[in-house]
């Protein structure tokens, strides 16, 4: 089990893991939980601006707008709060920068969209495909943020914390072996003691709270309140469907 940042991270675990965990707590993969509990397929997209229109109509589904664009009309953006006040769509589009750019750069590649509201629940299914060890290794890529008005990676502790948590799920059903990294990240996650306050005193935590919205914050630390395991398949996050043995199957959107 291995532990990467960003996008670049992504790129170079994928072609060897069996699986790919995305967690960017704040709020891209919390999002996908809400949307996908609720019965709603993701469509991952990078960019709010360059053709996601386009896309959402090739898809017949709607998508999402900035926080600040939300309407009666497109009532759908990346809060989580906002999702749930939502009609819930059949099919959503939801661009972000980070987890989703990320998603979107993999291929070939079963990828999870993990946050603390489903930690439990992604490592679970993992662990049931046979997935954690060394001939089928799974890899958890902390998404992280980006300097303002720079291309570059911002570390993200909430993403670490919601990593952390996933590996000591996973170690405790007997993944592994534990890279340095994932160990590193395990032990943050246990020793912290009080998630939800690190997570609400963290950077993001109180960007997003200045900016009005401490609720998606809220919903962020609903620690293992979700149950569905989101999993991409042909471009879409749909929940986890399981067969009698709980071998994996292809969701459907």
């Amino acid at each position: 089990m291995r532990v990467e940042w960003g996008p670049d991270g992504a790129r170079v675990l994928a072609p060897r893991s069996a699986a790919l965990v995305v967690v960017d707590v704040l709020s891209f993969t919390t999002a996908v939980s809400v949307a996908v509990d609720a019965g709603t397929a993701v469509f991952p997209y990078p960019s709010r601006t360059d053709g996601v229109r386009e896309f959402a109509a090739r898809h017949g589904a709607v998508f999402a707008v900035g926080r600040r664009a939300v309407s009666p009309e497109q009532p759908w953006s990346l809060s989580p709060a906002a999702l749930r006040r939502a009609p819930v769509p059949r099919r959503l589009v939801l661009p972000s920068p980070n987890g989703s750019a990320i998603t979107a750069s993999v291929t070939g590649t079963p990828v999870v969209a993990a946050c603390l509201r489903n930690a439990s629940a992604v490592a679970a299914w993992l662990t049931r495909q046979g997935w954690g060890s060394a001939d089928r290794p799974i890899s958890i890529i902390a998404a992280g943020e980006r300097w303002p008005g720079a291309d570059t990676l911002r570390p993200a502790v909430e993403d670490w914390i919601g990593a952390g948590a996933v590996v000591s799920a996973l170690a405790a059903a007997g993944a592994g072996p534990l890279s340095p990294e994932a160990a590193a990240a395990a032990a943050l996650h246990h020793g912290i003691g009080d998630v939800a306050r690190y997570v609400t005193d963290c950077a993001s935590g109180r960007e997003l709270a200045a900016a009005g919205f401490a609720e998606d914050v809220a919903i962020a630390v609903e620690i293992d309140a979700g149950t569905a395991v989101p999993v991409r398949t042909d471009g879409v996050f749909t929940a986890a469907e399981e067969g009698a043995r709980g071998e994996f199957r292809p969701p459907r959107a």
